[in-house]
């Protein structure tokens, strides 16, 4: 992992396509990703118009360093076939399907994006009781789709499974572990799900730091006032930093030169300690930049 290879996506903001203001507010927020929403977050009646306006706004780009995704309608629903087509020709950095079930789905929403510039990715939603059971079979479908992110939707798992969305979300324990396992292991984004509750400043920062704790490369928001700490929560610590930096030095200095394990801070690490280091390293240098 290296500087130039790594892009921060901590903070994932989902903004409702129909509003022309939040979507010029968009390209001045602190956000790792713009998250322009043509699903949820627009009435039916407005949904041909609103996909004209997030095509309107990507033509000029102005995003600056943040990704820019676009969550489409589903292909069982009257827009989905539209949505899927406008943002294969608008290019959009990422297009963002709901309610995956299994690789089949994935390959599905791939071939409608088979005229989509190369830099558009696919990202899914993991939202459905049935795709828990196909994790893997879907991160590996990036192996031969345009696959590049995965993001955890608990309202939609929660109303289908009948489980209780409680402070410290105990019921999806499993789902979050799995679905981090089954992305990092293909090399996938891992996107936790949002915090709904827009008053409880404590409650955001507890369930970010879960997101953290349970590997998640960051987490998905519904406000702009959750941008701060929700970077501050993914972000290294100097605590992190400073390991990082020896590790990378011990592993640098010529008389380690071919070793694969070494003592560091009176603790033995190996070269996967000095992957992680090197990502701590890329994510502060592309925060500060």
């Amino acid at each position: 992992m290296t500087e130039a290879s790594f892009r921060p996506r901590r903070s994932v903001l989902f903004l409702p396509a129909s509003n022309p203001r939040a979507l010029e507010k968009a390209r001045t927020l602190a956000c790792d990703v713009v998250a322009i929403d043509l699903e949820d977050a627009v009435a039916p009646d407005l949904k041909a118009q609103a996909r004209d306006a997030v095509v309107a706004a990507i033509a000029p780009g102005g995003f600056g360093r943040r990704e820019l995704v676009v969550r489409v309608n589903g292909l069982d629903t009257p827009w989905g076939e539209a949505d899927l087509k406008a943002m294969a020709q608008a290019g959009p950095d990422a297009v963002l399907v709901p309610k995956i079930t299994d690789a089949g789905d994935v390959t599905r929403y791939d071939s409608r994006l088979s005229q989509a510039p190369d830099h558009t990715r696919l990202w899914v939603m993991i939202e459905t009781a049935r795709s828990l059971f196909h994790l893997d079979g879907i991160a590996a479908a990036s192996r031969n789709t345009r696959l590049a992110g995965m993001m955890v939707g608990p309202n939609d798992l929660a109303r289908e499974t009948g489980a209780v969305l409680s402070g410290a979300r105990e019921p999806f324990w499993a789902a979050l572990s799995l679905t981090v396992a089954a992305a990092h292991a293909y090399g996938v984004v891992a996107i936790d799900g949002v915090f709904n509750s827009l008053e409880d400043a404590d409650g955001l920062a507890r369930e970010c730091a879960q997101a953290r704790a349970f590997g998640f490369d960051g987490k998905s928001l519904i406000h702009p006032n959750q941008i701060a700490p929700c970077n501050a929560a993914f972000a290294p610590s100097a605590e992190e930093l400073a390991w990082a930096a020896e590790v990378i030095a011990a592993f640098a200095s010529p008389e380690n030169d071919g070793r694969g394990a070494l003592r560091v801070q009176g603790k033995m690490v190996e070269r996967l300690h000095l992957i992680q280091a090197e990502r701590l390293i890329a994510a502060a240098r592309a925060d500060e930049a």
